[in-house]
């Protein structure tokens, strides 16, 4: 599952398109949700033809892309059968938001943030906006598959959305059960961001597959020292380059906005090797690591790679420095910040405090901010991910403006912390305000 498309494998028959079979449920309707066998959602809806044909003739052609997307609009042609394609799609749109009726009612989605394509069979699948597939990884689902219908009058649309069932390998199991370090940490960071979403199975099953992740990472860690440079570039993928790329190239500074997703510095080190021209250009900005000697292991592997260390207290003018030479300076942005270091904003829905330096110093050079995560796949290979840079916020109010990039700076977060949340740094206390209350 990408972090932008749902992809659905459907047949087709005439007058009838189709991704799922018909939903078990007894009651008809013009419009409802259900919830089917194995927590499965299912949202149906109907819609008249001469309602969209209303709808149509009133709207403004440049009005109706906020109702339809080009590719649909595209799609159901200029012929006959293009009101009742374009009602079927009006109806899937409908029945895809009603998968969340919190949400949907809360103005927080939207029908328009559902579109329906075709696939390479010519069958329809569903696609979504940013939004609506954080909704989707938020609530543990995989994909939405639809089945579209019309006749004469009327189309119909069958939306079901199918849970995630997150595997667990067995030293996950183990060490959740018999060696449970920060377990309680682990399973309350997880209900907060969850919530009543998921079960609470598939809650277990995260926190295990993620004692899974941390076991993975040691032996990772341990293992990479042995392997040549050959192993270790074809130990990760890099995807999306060119944002990356498009970033660096305006030579004013990149800021690499990250957290612990992943082997982040095994798939950093592994996957820039593939770009020698980039040695000695990255610098991580970071905490020492506990115990001092691991830390200064860690240093040690950097340095050889060409890679920068700075330490995140006394480093302003030093990152600032680096930016103005155009250098990329990479910053875990997942950490929790107290103090005068943080501002409280916004996390997974809870005010959390948060590094407003990556806001500022955004915001004072002009360094585009992009985001990065990786992760592991399940034959052990690693993804390093670049995604689209993050426009900062300016405005009149400079503390506003670093308060709306920092939270535009979280969301990103989120939505890589979902993609992938086994692979999270869930043993931090991430959800703490940045200035505690004292009490008198």
């Amino acid at each position: 599952m990408t972090a932008s498309t749902t992809p659905v494998i459907a047949a087709r028959s005439p007058g009838h398109e189709t991704g799922v079979p018909s939903p078990d449920a007894t009651e008809t309707a013009d419009a409802r949700v259900v919830v089917a066998a194995g927590g499965a959602r299912c949202g149906i809806d109907s819609v008249e033809i001469a309602r969209v044909e209303r709808l149509v003739a009133q709207t403004p052609a440049s009005e109706l892309g906020r109702i339809f997307s080009s590719r649909e609009l595209a799609d159901s042609g200029d012929g006959p059968g293009r009101l009742a394609s374009l009602a079927a799609r009006f109806a899937a749109k409908e029945a895809c938001a009603k998968l969340f009726p919190r949400e949907l009612a809360a103005g927080r989605i939207e029908p328009a943030d559902f579109a329906v394509e075709r696939d390479g069979y010519g069958a329809p699948k569903i696609v979504c906006t940013r939004r609506a597939q954080a909704l989707l990884d938020r609530a543990r689902l995989s994909q939405i598959a639809v089945s579209l219908t019309h006749d004469r009058t009327s189309a119909s649309a069958v939306a079901l959305a199918l849970p995630v069932a997150t595997d667990v390998p067995l030293t996950g199991r183990f060490l959740y059960r018999f060696l449970p370090v920060r377990r309680q940490v682990i399973v309350g960071n997880l209900r907060r961001v969850f919530g009543s979403a998921i079960p609470d199975d598939e809650i277990r099953r995260l926190a295990q597959a993620h004692y899974a992740h941390l076991a993975q990472l040691l032996a990772e860690f341990l293992r990479f020292r042995t392997m040549s440079t050959e192993a270790r570039r074809a130990l990760v993928r890099v995807d999306n380059l060119d944002a990356f790329v498009s970033a660096f190239e305006r030579e004013r500074g990149v800021l690499v906005l990250t957290g612990h997703f992943g082997n982040w510095e095994v798939a950093t080190v592994a996957g820039i090797q593939h770009y020698p021209e980039m040695r000695g250009r990255f610098h991580f900005v970071r905490r020492p690591i506990k115990p001092r000697w691991l830390d200064r292991l860690v240093t040690r592997r950097f340095d050889r790679a060409g890679f920068g260390v700075i330490g995140k207290r006394g480093s302003l003018d030093r990152i600032v420095a680096r930016l103005e030479a155009g250098d990329v300076v990479v910053f875990p942005f997942d950490q929790y910040a107290g103090g005068s270091d943080g501002i409280d904003v916004e996390f997974f829905g809870t005010p959390a405090g948060t590094f407003k330096s990556l806001a500022i110093l955004a915001l004072a050079t002009g360094a585009a901010i992009v985001p990065a995560a990786c992760w592991r796949e399940p034959n052990g290979t690693h993804v390093l991910r670049f995604e689209e840079p993050v426009p900062a916020v300016d405005c009149d109010d400079t503390s506003e403006a670093i308060r709306r990039t920092t939270r535009a700076c979280n969301a990103a977060i989120e939505r890589l912390v979902l993609r992938h949340p086994e692979q999270w740094w869930w043993v931090h206390r991430r959800f703490r305000p940045a200035r505690r209350v004292r009490s008198t």
